[in-house]
């Protein structure tokens, strides 16, 4: 009977298996929404790479890794995207090559406990930094950052208001490593045990520590879900849906209404007729509505998705440009070399252009907020830089429409009870078609979710709050420690490198008297 090792010594075996235990962590985030599952999803693929038979077979299982993982992430590309998908998970798969070698380097074979010490620390901090390098704009942005698993959870949303959603990641990874211990090296159960203890602590510390936001006050807040509008004229036809959803909200004393994104799909300078028919619900309401405009401006070149505030007079001049862009939905990352995308699959056929900076605007009545505009919401420095300029709410406005039917509307609307929990402010989740939600400023839900069956207009009754949360004060702090953990693991590695390398000091031999001996002629 064949071992499992044995069974592993195929490449493309091993490779197989590396891609599937890489995926698991993906059942911790919704739809499954596993989140106690994510304490325990990356121990097979530890196990798998801490038993790789060479540091290039590590790296290997790691990227490979890296690839389920990613696809399985944003699988839901997979009728956009089509085989692009697989390209761009094989090339983010490839960050966590580097990071195979490290756990093979403090885990494999018969680690000393101060090995397994060091990689407590070393492994969730390699795993950080390539949290950072994939959150980067043009790579897909902090989707699937593996603490965002963690936001029905209230002690980790305690976690995100002290260092951000990486606080989260590193402490799951760190578990994830001290179980991984506790199964393969027994001798070793001291420090994972020790992990454990450490973690169980830090969450304790945050929970008992931490300030709490302070509730003042309530608004009432409306969003408006059309649902789905498919076909031709499907512009117009959505935004008449829009406006009488809005009119089922006369009377209902609302502080700010919110419509999704690509709400409106003209440019309100070139139709003033759409502007005036804004105003008159803004007067009938008795409430400034915030539209997302999705048009080729008629004030300045390109195409622009805009959040724009309307008054009862029409528009009040507050607008927000979408700043960071979807990549291949919105543009296509160098065009010049990968513009064959888009005859593979639904890549933007025109680069959408970028605004220079965020706004707050002032919705009266001293409401003041900060609007993201979809793909925003994924980046926890937007959302604390707007708590920063003074927004009492933060606000996305989306549409997922393309992805109904997967996982994609719920993943979405959850990332905006982390953004809420870290800055300590509420967050408004407001979309076309769903999920649609609304979190308080300690990440807590409020209300119910807005499904993707549901074409409705919702008041929802939001509590602001204020004061400053420790992640808005001292900001990404997590990412610049785990840097700092790599770099002095680093120098120590070199150090003992170049000491086995020169090789043990051997003492001259010695005469009988005590004198070193001399060579013989």
């Amino acid at each position: 009977m064949k071992t499992l090792g044995h069974w592993l010594t195929s490449p493309w075996r091993r490779s197989t298996v590396a891609a599937v235990v890489g995926a698991l962590p993906v059942l911790a985030f919704p739809a499954p929404s596993l989140w106690w599952f994510a304490y325990v999803a990356l121990v097979p693929w530890i196990l798998l790479v801490r038993g790789a038979p060479t540091g290039k077979r590590a790296a290997h299982d790691g990227w490979w890794g890296g690839f389920g993982f990613m696809l399985a992430m944003h699988h839901w590309l997979l009728p956009n995207l089509h085989v692009f998908t697989f390209v761009i998970a094989a090339l983010l798969g490839a960050l966590w090559a580097p990071w195979g070698r490290l756990v093979r380097r403090l885990l494999g074979g018969e680690p000393t406990r101060g090995r397994v010490a060091a990689a407590l620390v070393v492994v969730p901090s390699g795993w950080l930094v390539i949290e950072l390098v994939r959150s980067w704009e043009g790579l897909g942005g902090p989707w699937g950052v593996l603490g965002a698993s963690q936001w029905q959870v209230e002690a980790a949303l305690r976690l995100a208001s002290v260092g951000g959603v990486w606080l989260p990641s590193f402490l799951v990874v760190a578990l994830n490593v001290a179980v991984a211990v506790l199964v393969a090296v027994p001798r070793a159960r001291v420090p994972a045990v020790a992990c454990l203890v450490a973690t169980a602590a830090a969450a304790s510390a945050a929970w008992v520590f931490s300030p709490r936001p302070d509730p003042d006050r309530r608004v009432r807040i409306a969003l408006v879900q059309p649902g789905v509008v498919s076909g031709r004229d499907s512009a117009d036809r959505r935004f008449d849906r829009e406006e009488r959803l809005t009119r089922e909200l006369v009377g209902q004393d609302v502080a700010l209404i919110v419509w999704g994104e690509s709400s409106v799909g003209f440019d309100l300078g070139a139709r003033p007729d759409l502007a005036r028919r804004l105003a008159a619900l803004s007067r009938e309401t008795g409430s400034p509505i915030l539209v997302n405009v999705d048009a080729r401006r008629s004030d300045k070149p390109g195409i622009y998705k805009s959040s724009v505030l309307i008054g009862p007079d029409g528009p009040t001049g507050d607008r927000y440009d979408k700043m960071r862009l979807v990549p291949f939905g919105e543009y296509v990352p160098a065009r010049s070399l990968l513009g064959w995308a888009t005859s593979v699959g639904e890549a933007a056929g025109e680069d959408r252009r970028r605004g220079s900076r965020q706004v707050v605007m002032d919705a009266g009545d001293g409401l003041r907020i900060g609007p993201m505009v979809c793909f925003e919401s994924a980046f926890p420095d937007m959302s604390r830089h707007l708590a920063e300029d003074g927004a009492d709410v933060l606000l996305a406005q989306s549409s997922t429409s393309t992805f109904q039917q997967s996982w994609a509307p719920e993943q979405h609307a959850s990332l905006a009870a982390l953004r809420a929990a870290e800055s300590g402010r509420p967050m408004v989740h407001a979309t076309l078609t769903g999920v649609s939600a609304v979190y308080g400023p300690g990440g807590g839900r409020v209300g119910t979710w807005l499904g993707t069956d549901a074409s409705a207009a919702r008041v929802y009754e939001v509590p602001l709050a204020h004061g400053t949360t420790p992640y808005v004060r001292f900001g990404d702090w997590p990412l610049h420690a785990a840097l700092l953990v790599l770099a002095v693991w680093g120098v120590t590695e070199a150090v003992r490198l170049r000491r086995s390398a020169r090789g043990p000091l051997v003492p001259p031999a010695r005469t009988a008297h005590g004198s070193p001996a001399r060579p013989g002629r």
